[in-house]
């Protein structure tokens, strides 16, 4: 069977309650549920994990290797600070896309610039939590599965 790991970063265990204009109302849970129904119709299966400490998501990338064909993460916060989080996706050597629910270019400056960029296959973001289900096609297509 083939497997995605989608990582989560810091304060997304607070979506659906944490600001809401920008976020919206769903929470990680329906994305996850929507997420892994989506994939289970292509007998992918997926598996989460969410953090707000760096290390677990740096050990949560590593451990990936040989065990997951793509990786989908959104780092939120880490996304503009973490060198040890983009050395970890460049490392293993899994391709990976980057995920952001709002559109980080329409946000504070300090939000435009990625350390994720350089090291991931490709990046979506803007769309919502859509955000995570282009991905989650996108990784699809890239592993060879047929999307009818």
């Amino acid at each position: 069977m083939k497997k995605i790991l989608v990582i989560n970063g810091p304060n997304l265990n607070l979506l659906g309650t944490r600001e809401p204009e920008i976020y919206g109302s769903e929470t990680l849970k329906d994305i996850e549920n929507r997420m892994r129904n989506y994939a289970g119709k292509f007998n992918v299966e997926v598996d989460f994990f969410q953090s707000n400490h760096e290390g677990e998501i740096v050990d949560s990338i590593q451990a990936a290797r040989d065990k997951y064909g793509f990786i989908i993460i959104n780092a939120a916060a880490y996304t503009h600070t973490s060198v040890a989080i983009r050395d970890a996706l460049s490392a293993v050597e899994i391709p990976s896309i980057e995920v952001h629910i709002s559109n980080i270019y329409k946000r504070e400056h300090f939000r435009h610039k990625s350390y994720l960029s350089p090291v991931v296959t490709g990046e979506v973001m803007g769309l919502g939590i859509e955000s995570y289900m282009a991905a989650l096609f996108a990784a699809l297509i890239k592993m060879g599965v047929e999307i009818e």
